[in-house]
């Protein structure tokens, strides 16, 4: 149910002449349909909570008359409107992207508005890349409501979400505290120690963030990829190591069934540089391999 919003405390209009889909570009960001920091309406409007230098905050961010119009409430509502166009997409530059074969052109044809967000915040993309390792999806988004509500508060404004996890509260959680949302003792210290590390990541270059995440053990390409594309609006980012997306690319590129990480990159490589946007492209697309074989077993840890 979406609450009818009240006056927000803060409005800020972006006009662009560029094609731009909230819903397309915003959802990366969402965690299935019990995210506690964000939900998406009907009419394709987003909300999303957030921390600010100047403290918490809630945006809603809405298409209209061909501009964005953004609503914030919360002591950090004016640095909240400042993050809109990176967060939307508005500083994204989806030009850079060359097709060079019928297969990406008609899916940049079908999905103009389709734009790279940037939070700038790695920390929040980090969290819910490390409940994604190894499991499925709805087991993820189980343990990211649960480790919300264990650790954060509610954010301002009037849809009531709940503020993403800050370090310190998750630095300071025992591991087992999160054994009862399905989050096993491997994760939940790697949570913890990334916690540790989270200002000095923020304060890092990108590619000085990637090398310090890669020598954390736990940590792989695939979660440095996860959080870049996220963070850093990275238009390179490849999630090797994926469960699904080597055999999504192999059989929209060539038809296919199976593939691994060396084919999907052997069929990315023309587009080095934009990989990550292509990917993107082809999530979206409809397409998918016919399944072959077991899904992805859900694991539980809460008896164990």
């Amino acid at each position: 149910m979406f609450l009818s919003p009240t006056a927000p405390e803060l409005r800020a209009t972006f006009a662009t002449d560029a094609a731009l889909d909230l819903q397309l570009t915003l959802a990366p960001l969402w965690r299935g349909s019990g995210d506690p920091t964000m939900r998406f309406e009907p009419s394709g409007a987003a909300w999303r909570s957030l921390h600010t230098p100047s403290g918490p905050a809630t945006l809603r961010l809405a298409r209209r008359n061909g501009a964005v119009v953004a609503d914030a409430w919360g002591a950090g509502a004016a640095d909240a409107l400042a993050q809109v166009p990176d967060l939307v997409g508005l500083t994204d530059q989806p030009e850079r992207l060359r097709p060079r074969d019928p297969i990406v052109a008609g899916l940049v044809r079908r999905f103009p508005g389709l734009r790279l967000t940037r939070t700038n915040r790695l920390f929040d993309a980090l969290v819910p890349a490390i409940l994604e390792q190894k499991v499925t999806s709805t087991q993820a988004w189980r343990g990211y409501r649960g480790l919300v509500r264990a650790v954060s508060q509610p954010a301002p404004g009037p849809m009531r979400l709940w503020l993403p996890p800050l370090p310190a509260d998750v630095a300071a959680l025992p591991y087992f505290a999160l054994h009862r949302f399905g989050v096993e003792r491997r994760r939940a210290e790697l949570l913890r120690h990334v916690a540790g590390m989270a200002e000095r990541l923020e304060a890092a270059t990108p590619a000085e963030a990637a090398a310090r995440l890669l020598a954390v053990p736990g940590i792989g390409p695939w979660t440095v990829a996860e959080v870049t594309r996220l963070a850093h609006a990275d238009p390179d980012a490849v999630s090797v190591g994926d469960y699904h997306l080597p055999s999504l690319v192999a059989w929209i590129f060539t038809g296919e069934r199976r593939g691994d990480d060396a084919r999907m990159l052997e069929l990315l490589e023309p587009y080095r540089g934009q990989r990550g946007r292509v990917v993107r492209l082809l999530e979206v697309s409809g397409q998918h391999p016919p399944r072959h074989g077991p899904r992805l077993a859900p694991r539980r840890f809460e008896a164990m």
